[in-house]
């Protein structure tokens, strides 16, 4: 009976349970899709982030000189950040560029050279920049084109929302047009209906912190927008390129000819007429200013709703686009027309403002960027560095090359092509072993390419060092940059900021369960006002980290002392449990540390869940290795089931997959009624009953 009675005391916190129970099940059901915390900002320099991404757009802008465009709102958000006029993709091709972007990662390291492939089938396990910032409580979303391809709405790591996009309209373009001046509204064409999306998005987010991606489909060919914008324009406006022919002594594969053939009106591959070259630049024109109204809603929408002075803005072209240069259209080619890209950058309170920098920077260091600038955590593993130090000092020695590369197929097989820009060169290599060819172009002397000097004999030397710097890759090109100094992070779940989550962060949440004034703020992870069993899984999840990021995470343990109190823990998840992500690692964990104790003494401990219906476990500790069996008896006293475990070596057997399991039953497989029953532990000379009860 003693037993017993200490059954009946273990029971006694009924009301704090039946409140974990039903209260927190709300709370609970928000990180169904994440286990991660939603903070808000803790610092004035927290920003939100608005991404906008597009497609095909090379510099030709108002704000990179080109006084013919008409890019009015483009230009004003130049005017309040930072213009970077030698921004380089690191592939110039959609799916690759983006992925790059995303990840933080360079093609090799990503694996993506096309456009089909998905890049989470390749890389499971990455944390995407939307992702980081979600991990560490934005709300993130996704409007429009921001991922390639289809594989984009199945990524539900990177959004706190569904991903908002039209599907994939397929076009015949053997009965359409390259081009089009439509007699329509703005809102009639895809990108206008992503902008309505986008404004609605913000109204709904502007009280979160968020994160904000919105990506637009033009100038991608067809080159179809309201006729108003082409009326901005005439022939007169645009002049033919330079150089209309591959530079002189390029290799055959460094070109693209086939970028354009197939639409209604073009029946040959380029290179084009003259006046064919200005029609389709014209119209390339036009879409650009379609676009750039488009931003404009966005832009004065973030006014309107008083943000602009809380968000940071950047601005992207996933590559270049070719307009007759070489005799070439669109992308995918490893001349300067193809991988530069426009991108600008505006942080709240920057104090060079309005201020263009000649800096070599890539589109892979937006990723740090957006980081440094928020005040999170930069993951140590991306592929690219913060720009935040060029955009406070313009001036900054930076970068001295950055990298580019692309993949050709010749005879059915893979051939890559790699660049490097250096302030006055651009250097690339094809094939392994260079047997593709080698092209070298001095912008200081040539600053159109228009003859590839790499085979001279008095440029030998310098081939030689710059293929030597290529070969060096991207971390090569860093020598020059002073060290970087960021401000010290610590972990949101690293409650008590030692530098590692442990199980003190666990103590000090749990000693503050229903606080209404903690005076530690932290041990409200999830910022909703109430300290309880969902914070403590939120942190729990996330034992063992620490603000060392390149670190292996640190084996956590704990002592004799606070089994009881882990034990604890996971009764209030166990009745609170929801099956959301929250829960289940969190659980998961807690039951991991459970496992890592060699109790002092064997104990039979109280059955989960309880009352139960139908099937229970029966957890228990051994202090030494033991033959254990379990016996469940009735109120008269008779053997119902018997569970014979076995040979169990010392430790704790806690958690669900290594307590003891009954489902219920009889020996005859019979379910067994609602009542009161018992069950005994025998473990070498130890035996201890404990009473149990199911209710059906």
């Amino acid at each position: 009976m003693k037993d017993i009675d200490q059954q009946k005391t273990s029971l006694q916190p009924f009301t704090r349970r039946h409140f974990l129970s039903t209260g927190l099940k709300a709370g609970a059901a928000a990180f169904a899709t994440s286990l991660l915390p939603k903070l808000r900002a803790s610092t004035v320099d927290q920003y939100n982030v608005l991404f906008i991404a597009i497609d095909d757009l090379r510099p030709m802008l108002g704000c990179y000189g080109n006084s013919v465009m008409h890019t009015p709102n483009i230009d004003r958000l130049s005017q309040r950040g930072t213009l970077f006029n030698r921004a380089y993709c690191q592939f110039p091709v959609c799916n690759p560029s983006r992925v790059s972007v995303l990840t933080g990662l360079r093609p090799d390291t990503t694996g993506i050279h096309d456009n089909p492939t998905d890049f989470r089938e390749v890389l499971p396990n990455v944390v995407t920049l939307p992702q980081h910032f979600k991990n560490h409580g934005y709300h993130t979303r996704s409007v429009g084109k921001v991922a390639h391809g289809d594989a984009a709405w199945k990524d539900k790591l990177s959004w706190s929302a569904p991903i908002w996009r039209q599907p994939w309209k397929y076009i015949n373009k053997t009965t359409s047009p390259s081009w089009q001046a439509l007699d329509v509204a703005d809102d009639e064409l895809e990108d206008g209906q992503i902008v309505n999306a986008a404004l609605e998005v913000l109204t709904e987010i502007k009280d979160k912190q968020f994160f904000l991606a919105v990506g637009f489909n033009k100038p991608h060919l067809p080159f179809y927008a309201p006729r108003k914008y082409f009326d901005l324009y005439t022939t007169q406006d645009f002049k033919v390129p330079i150089d209309s022919t591959l530079p002189r002594n390029a290799p055959k594969i460094a070109e693209n000819p086939k970028g354009m053939k197939a639409y209604q009106d073009i029946a040959h591959y380029p290179p084009f007429s003259d006046e064919k070259t200005v029609e389709l630049t014209l119209a390339y024109a036009a879409n650009v200013s379609y676009i750039d109204a488009l931003i404009g809603r966005v832009l004065d929408h973030l006014d309107m709703l008083s943000l602009t002075e809380k968000t940071v803005i950047v601005f992207w072209g996933d590559h270049g686009f070719h307009l007759g240069e070489h005799g070439l259209w669109r992308k995918n080619t490893l001349f300067e027309d193809s991988v530069r890209s426009p991108l600008i950058v505006s942080i709240p309170g920057q104090t060079h403002r309005n201020v263009n920098t000649d800096a070599l920077v890539e589109l892979v260091d937006i990723y740090p960027t957006l980081c440094d600038a928020c005040q999170l955590p930069i993951p140590t593993k991306l592929e690219g560095i913060s720009m935040v130090p060029v955009i406070e000092n313009p001036k900054q020695t930076w970068k001295t090359a950055v990298f580019s590369q692309l993949t050709r197929i010749s005879n059915n097989t893979p051939v890559h092509g790699y660049t490097m820009r250096t302030r006055q060169y651009r250097y690339t290599e094809w094939g392994n072993n260079v047997q593709y060819g080698r092209e070298l172009y001095d912008y200081h002397a040539d600053p159109n390419e228009t003859v590839n000097i790499a085979n001279l004999p008095e440029n030998k030397e310098l081939v030689e060092q710059l293929s030597e710097k290529l070969h060096a890759g991207w971390q090569g090109a860093l020598s020059n940059i002073p060290e970087q100094f960021h401000v010290l992070q610590t972990l949101p779940w690293d409650i008590n900021n030692d530098g590692v989550v442990d199980i003190q962060d666990l103590v000090l949440i749990s000693n503050n369960f229903g606080a209404e004034a903690p005076e530690n703020s932290k041990v409200d992870v999830n910022r909703d006002g109430s300290v309880n069993i969902i914070d403590l899984l939120i942190v729990a999840a996330h034992l063992g980290e620490s603000t060392n990021t390149g670190a292996p995470a640190t084996q956590t343990q704990i002592s004799q002392k606070h089994l009881s109190l882990v034990d604890e823990w996971l009764s209030d998840a166990r009745l609170a449990d929801d099956g959301s992500n929250v829960f289940k690692l969190g659980i998961a964990t807690l039951e991991g540390l459970l496992n890592s104790v060699t109790p002092e003494e064997t104990v039979l401990l109280p059955n989960f869940p309880n009352p139960f219906n139908p099937e229970t476990w029966i957890p228990y500790d051994l202090a030494n290795d033991a033959n254990v069996h379990v016996h469940i008896y009735n109120l008269k006293g008779e053997i119902i089931r018997k569970l014979n475990i076995g040979y169990q070596g010392a430790g704790t057997y806690r958690s669900k997959n290594k307590a003891a399991y009954w489902d219920g039953r009889n020996f005859e497989g019979e379910l067994v009624a609602s009542g009161v029953y018992f069950y005994t532990l025998q473990a070498g000379q130890m035996k201890a009953t404990r009473r149990m009860v199911i209710r059906k």
